[in-house]
This record gives structure tokens, sequence and C-alpha cells, in this order.
């Protein structure tokens, strides 16, 4: 991929014919969809791997920032509708890694190992754009067995609606309703539509007193912060958790990424958005970032034609994403208190609700090859286990219990 190569949407335009709203208003649809969609996913993650309540929303505002900033630089400079994300894979990941319980207790050295660990995520994307190598050797993994990796680690998550009708009914079934209809009717706002349902329940509760959680909330933790961490360096964090969340984020962030906007007309500068996304994430990381990356599915909203008819204007709707990004930022502790007052299982509700999609397209994948299937079905069962080692997660042992179960059956094939 040349950095050079441009789609025709890469020229300066001094003057821009026609309204500026159309793809203003692109971009912030897109990091409206994008945040409400899959900030509980994230807040769950971290607080999965030990970052307490705090900790977590100022991951959360650390991510909005870098990954703002990320897509105003990339969108302004290639004048293409390049937008960044935060991994939602990789926080699914962290979800799993950590344990259903969100403890933290499966991961070697707790919240400042983990804090390492994304700082090791850090320096391998930056090492992806200088070393291409590194960017073949994650190539060179068998799609199905990534994918049947991400599916396990994201299977106990998407089970959480499931598990949240039995125990939390009348707190759980608006929400699920409010999907369903909202999936039919309008796919991309279901899942933002849901988070909102899930907001009038928890309000109703805090009126009610149904949620008791509510009564000691100081207005104070409703300011956006950041709370940065010293960062350690553990065995199990760096195998358990920097490993496999920067292979999901290759795997099924930025490659797919550069694939919509290739569907597109837009040819990404490889190094250049690896660099900056790389740097994003080292900058985020202290705060709890956990990484953010080239968007994908999300991608598409701000580069199709229904942003705005002529490529050469919908860069607009990149940098109008960004902008947006650093706004919802500062409602980010609201956000996370939000998360802290709900009732039982109505917030994983949402989040097994946004994880729906995902999941579904990895299945897909990792067994669409029949002969890649028993390979990815073992991937697949010992990631959902969730079983960790020596202090290393299931991911891992999953990647690695996969690639030997192809190397023996492949064994003396060509």
């Amino acid at each position: 991929m040349s950095d050079s190569a441009r789609p025709p949407g890469s020229r300066t335009s001094s003057s821009l014919p026609g309204p500026l709203s159309r793809p203003i208003l692109a971009g912030v649809v897109t990091a409206l969809v994008g945040f409400t969609s899959s900030f509980a996913v994230v807040l769950t993650g971290l607080v999965a791997v030990g970052a307490s309540h705090a900790q977590a929303a100022s991951g959360l505002l650390a991510l909005s920032l870098t990954m703002g900033v990320a897509c105003i630089v990339l969108a302004w400079r290639y004048r293409m509708p390049i937008t960044s994300a935060w991994s939602t894979p990789g926080a699914a990941l962290l979800a799993g890694s950590g344990g259903a319980a969100g403890a933290g207790t499966a991961v070697d050295g707790g919240w400042p190992a983990a804090v390492g660990a994304f700082l090791v995520v850090a320096a391998l994307i930056l090492l992806t754009a200088l070393v291409p190598q590194i960017g073949s050797l994650i190539a060179a993994i068998p799609p199905s067995i990534a994918q049947a990796m991400l599916a396990g680690v994201l299977l106990p998550l998407c089970l959480a609606p499931v598990i949240g009708l039995a125990k939390n009914p009348w707190g759980v079934i608006p929400v699920v309703l409010t999907w369903l209809v909202f999936a039919r009717l309008a796919p991309r706002w279901a899942v933002p539509l849901a988070f909102v349902t899930a907001t009038v329940v928890i309000v109703a509760g805090l009126v009610t007193g149904g949620a008791s959680t509510g009564s000691g909330l100081d207005p104070a933790t409703l300011l956006p912060h950041l709370e940065l961490t010293l960062p350690t360096f553990t065995l199990g964090s760096l195998v358990g958790i920097a490993l496999p969340l920067f292979i999901v984020t290759m795997a099924s962030q930025n490659v797919p990424g550069i694939a919509v906007m290739r569907s597109f007309g837009y040819e990404v500068p490889w190094r250049p958005a690896m660099l900056v996304t790389g740097i994003g994430t080292a900058l985020g990381a202290p705060a709890g970032g956990h990484a953010i990356n080239l968007a994908a599915i999300s991608a598409a909203l701000a580069a199709a034609p229904d942003a705005e008819p002529d490529p050469k204007r919908r860069w607009i709707a990149g940098v109008s994403t960004g902008v947006s990004y650093l706004v919802l930022g500062g409602f980010s502790a609201a956000f996370a208190a939000l998360v802290v007052l709900a009732p039982a299982s109505v917030i994983p509700a949402v989040a097994g609700l946004a994880l729906f999609g995902a999941f579904g397209s990895a299945v897909q994948q990792a067994i669409d090859d029949p002969g890649e299937r028993t390979p990815a079905v073992v991937t697949f069962l010992v990631a959902a286990s969730g079983v960790a080692f020596w202090g290393v997660s299931a991911a891992f042992w999953a990647l690695l219990a996969g690639l030997l179960v192809r190397g023996v059956l492949h064994l003396g094939r060509r």
C-alpha cells in the first residue's frame, strides 16, 4: 500500500461548493453511532482487567480524545474521510481476559500491568508502520483461527442479554425489544436506541428507588478527568493481553478498515495511519486507553455516498467525526456513572447486543473454509472456556491451540 497513493478526494480544495451541512451531519452521526453502540463494551473490558470505575472513565475519555484527534489529523492531511475508533473487539477481549466477574483477578499484575500491555500494543502498532515484516507476520496467521479466537472471546459477552432476561426481565426486556424493532427499521441505530432505553430504565429505577447505588453519587464524579497509572510489565499481561489485543486490533479493525475505505475508492496511506493510531494509543495508554485503530464498520458512514455525493468533499465528514468524538469525550464520566447506577444485567445486555454483528461475522469467517474448520473449532472452544494458565488468558492459549492443531492436520501437505 503506497503512502503517496490518493483517491479522487485527496486534493486540497480551496473553495468547497454547496452546503457543508451534509458531510458535517454525517460525521456527527458516525461519532454518535460509534460511541453509543460500544462504550459499554469498553467500560466492561477496562473494569474486567482491574480498572476502578474512575480509571475506566479516564480510559473512555482518553480513547475519545485520541481517536478524535486521529480522525482530524488523517482526514485533514489526506483529504479522505478516514475515521478512527477504539478497538471494540479488543475491549471485548479484555472483558474475557479479566473474567466474567470483572474483578481483574485473571490478569497477572492487575491494572498497572494492563496499562503496560496497552503500551506494548502501541509499540507493536508503531513497529508495524516502520517494519512491514510485522504486518506480513500478522497476515500469515490464518484468518479462520484469528476470527475463531475473537468469536470465542465474544461468546460470553453475547450471552449477556439471554442471561439478563432470566435475572432481570423487567429491566432487560425493554432493551432487547427496542433493539429488535430498530434492527428491522433502522439497523445502524438499533444499539444506540437500545442504550437510550437502558438509560430510561436506569432513571426509572432511581426515581422509584429500585437502584440503591445512586444514593451516594458525588456530582464531582460526573466531570471528565484523566487518571494516570504507572505501568508495570508482567509476562502474563504481555502474552495474555498485549499479543491477543494487537492481533484482534489488526485483524478485525485495521485490515477491514482499509478494505472498507478501498470499496469506496479511497486508498488509505498505511504507514501514516499506523503511525497516527500507534502514537494515539501510546498517549492514551497511561490514562487507561487500550487501543485506537482505523474504523471498520462505522467507516462506511463517513465514506459512503450517503455522507456526501461528491467524494472530494467527504473528508469533511472525517473531520466532523473527530470533533464530535472530542465533544462526546466531555461526557465520558457521565456515561461511566450511568453504568455504575444501572440495575443488574441492563448494561451487559446492551454490550452483548452491540457485539452480535461482530460475533456473527467472526463465526462465519472462522468456519467458512471446511479445510480449516477443525482448528477453528478448537480455537473457538478454548477461547470461550475462559481458562487461564500461569496468569495468561485464554485468548493466547486458544491461538496457540488452534495453530498447533492446524500444524498437525496440515503436516506434510503443500
